[in-house]
């Protein structure tokens, strides 16, 4: 069984784990940093941990790939596998400190108009106390309570929010982090009560959308949304709109429909919005690498003893 790791990421402490975790199951392994650098003995492996599109497309023998992200919409084509049995699994999980902590850090930059002072001192100004929020106190809604919404949910307790409500599927949650879970059918009546919005969803049919021209209408002009799931779930041209007319506080975007966001587009003028360039997870976090290889590792030893894998994507949800 031959394994192909298609990762620029990782450090030696991360390839001896994975060299470990081959030699302890019994699989051949090569390291590359493209697939296009794979030797003529691994351009067919039986599994590829990396970005390995180009393979699953072509190859009828890849058994099972596993992406290093927690987004999997660019696997969910008609084509993406040649062999249709293929596994799938994603790092969903790996990545709720980083995308965490970048909620928080945007929220505050919004909240006390951080932007706004960097912007007068890059030109020699000192500026002026201006009136500031605070996430103590605030309704928070989390729309989508996977492992970034519950990661962000338990370090937004520390600031003492006076609410935060979970939206997701099922209106359940395991975690015990919100002081109320709702379905998303019931999303209409949680936007007037929300200060900040929180969205972490992923791109599937039941996303797309979601937050529409008239739902974003329904957040008060003094609410705040940060978006770290996809660019997809949220009618961009209706947000800047808003956001134009002070109908809403601000935004910080971290993705976008189209990426990169276009030179042209509008969203690099709309008052108070925070733009990042999709940088809240990706491998740049320690913290991030090694959890994403853990996870890598602990389902290579599953699909060696014939184990379910425990990170397994369903490809009709899309995660």
């Amino acid at each position: 069984m031959k394994l192909l790791v298609i990762n620029s990421a990782l450090k030696d402490q991360h390839r001896k784990m994975i060299e470990e975790t081959a030699k302890k199951t019994g699989v051949s392994l090569c390291f590359v940093s493209s697939e296009d650098e794979a030797p003529e003995g691994f351009a067919e492996p039986d599994i590829i941990y990396g970005f390995g599109m180009k393979t699953a497309a072509s190859s009828v023998k890849l058994k099972w790939l596993c992406v290093p992200s927690a987004g999997v919409d660019f696997l969910m084509k008609e084509d993406a596998f040649s062999n249709k049995d293929c596994l799938l699994t994603n790092s969903a999980g790996a990545y709720g400190v980083s995308i965490a902590e970048h909620i928080i850090a945007v929220s505050i930059m919004m909240m006390r108009h951080i932007t706004d002072h960097v912007l007068l001192s890059k030109n020699g100004e000192w500026g002026t106390p201006v009136p500031q929020r605070s996430l103590k106190d605030s309704r928070i809604t989390v729309l989508g309570t996977g492992d970034i919404g519950c990661s962000f949910a338990k370090r937004a307790r520390a600031f003492e929010p006076r609410s935060i409500t979970g939206v997701n599927r099922s209106g359940m949650c395991e975690e015990p982090l919100y002081d109320r879970v709702m379905s998303v059918d019931r999303l209409d009546e949680v936007l007037p009560e929300t200060d900040l919005l929180v969205m972490s969803l992923p791109d599937t049919a039941l996303t797309r959308g979601i937050m529409s021209g008239e739902r974003l209408g329904l957040l008060s002009k003094d609410s705040y949304i940060v978006n770290v799931g996809r660019g997809s779930a949220i009618d961009e041209d209706a947000l800047a709109d808003l956001l134009d007319r002070g109908e809403l506080a601000g935004a910080a975007l971290d993705v976008f429909r189209c990426e990169p966001l276009p030179k042209d587009s509008r969203l690099w003028k709309t008052k108070n919005l925070l733009i990042t360039p999709h940088v809240a997870g990706n491998l740049t976090l320690d913290h991030t690498i090694d959890r994403n290889v853990e996870m890598f590792c602990e389902d290579l030893e599953n699909f060696a003893a014939g184990r379910p894998l425990k990170y397994k994507v369903d490809r009709k949800l899309g995660y």
